[in-house]
C-alpha cells in the first residue's frame, strides 16, 4: 500500500501542520510521496528527514531577528523572508537541515510553484533539498512580499495561487491511500481584499493576475471536492479545531509554540482514526 500526503500552506499557520507531522513521528507512520505548498513544503522536509520540533525550534530561535524575515527584510531586498538568512543560513549552518536522512527516506516530495506567466501551477520533485533550495524559495514567494524567483528562465510566485491544496496531483500519483492536512478550520475560506492591487502590480503577467483574482473561488472548490472524498472516506483529513490565532509571518513567541502545540495535540488525537483509515 503506497500512501500520499498533501499539506497546504499558510505562512506561520502551517506550524499546525509541523505539530501534525511530529505527532506522526511518534508513532512512526510513514509515507510513500508528498506534495506540499509554501510552507507546507517548508515544513514538511523536516517530516522526511525526522526532525522533529526543528520547524518551531528555529522560528522561536530568529523570529525576532531582523534579517530573519519581516519589514526590514522586506525593505532592504525586496523578501519579507530574507533569502539568504532563511534559506541558506538557518538550513546550511544555524539549525542544520539533515539530508542524509531525507534521501535514506526515499519518500517522493514535490513543491508546488505557480509559473507567473502560464498562471499554472508546476510540480518539482525534490532529490536533494540543499541542490534544489531555489525551489523553495519559489513555492513560498508570496505576492508582494517576495521579489519574483527566476529557475531556468521561468519566473515563479507563490505555489498556493494556482493549487492551494494539491489533492488531484496527488490522486495522479495512484497513491492508495491520502492523508490531508489543511490549516484553516472547516468552512474557513480565503478573503480577496487585493484584487484592484494584484492587477497593478502584476499586469505585466494577465494569466497570473487571473489566478490571483481567482484565489478564493478555487479555494472554495477545492475544499468542496476534499470534503466529499473525505466523506466517500477516499481520504483522510485533518485540520485545525479553531481559527489559528497567529500572523503569516509572526514573531511572538508563545504564539508560534501555542500553534504547534495545537498541532502536535490535534494529530495525537487524530492518530487512532488515521490508522483505522490506512489499515481499512
Amino acid at each position: 500500500m503506497k500512501i500520499g500526503l498533501v499539506l497546504e500552506g499558510g505562512g506561520m499557520r502551517t506550524l499546525f501542520t509541523a505539530g501534525v507531522l511530529d505527532a506522526f513521528l511518534d508513532k512512526d507512520i510513514k509515507v510513500n510521496g508528498v506534495v506540499g505548498v509554501s510552507a507546507g513544503a517548508l515544513f514538511g522536509v523536516n517530516y522526511v528527514s525526522k526532525q522533529k520540533e526543528r520547524s518551531v525550534r528555529y522560528n522561536k530561535k530568529y523570529a525576532n531577528e531582523k534579517g530573519y524575515m519581516g519589514l526590514y527584510s522586506w525593505l532592504t531586498t525586496g523578501n519579507a523572508v530574507n533569502k539568504e538568512f532563511a534559506f541558506y543560513r538557518v538550513p546550511f549552518k544555524l539549525d542544520k537541515f539533515n539530508e542524509e536522512e531525507f534521501e535514506k527516506a526515499k519518500t517522493d516530495f514535490y513543491v508546488v510553484m505557480t509559473n507567473i506567466e502560464s498562471g499554472k501551477p508546476e510540480y518539482v520533485l525534490i532529490r536533494n533539498v540543499f541542490k534544489q533550495m531555489e525551489y523553495f524559495r519559489a513555492t513560498s514567494a508570496l505576492p508582494f512580499a517576495s521579489k519574483i524567483v527566476e529557475i531556468n528562465d521561468k519566473k515563479y510566485l507563490d505555489g498556493g495561487i494556482s493549487d492551494s491544496i494539491p489533492i488531484e496531483f496527488c490522486e495522479s500519483l495512484g497513491y492508495d491511500k491520502i492523508i490531508v492536512v489543511l490549516t484553516r478550520p472547516e468552512n474557513n475560506y480565503k478573503e480577496d481584499k487585493f484584487s484592484f492591487l494584484y492587477k497593478l502590480v502584476y499586469r505585466k503577467y494577465p494569466n497570473l493576475v487571473d489566478r490571483l483574482v481567482n484565489m478564493g473561488k478555487d479555494y472554495e472548490i477545492v475544499l468542496k471536492k476534499i470534503k466529499d472524498l473525505e466523506n466517500e472516506e477516499k481520504i483522510f483529513v485533518i485540520r485545525p479545531p479553531k481559527i489559528l490565532k497567529i500572523g503569516r509571518l509572526e514573531k511572538n513567541e508563545n504564539k508560534i509554540q501555542n500553534v504547534y502545540d495545537i498541532g502536535l495535540n490535534t494529530g495525537k488525537k487524530e492518530i487512532d482514526d488515521l490508522l483505522k483509515y490506512l489499515n481499512k
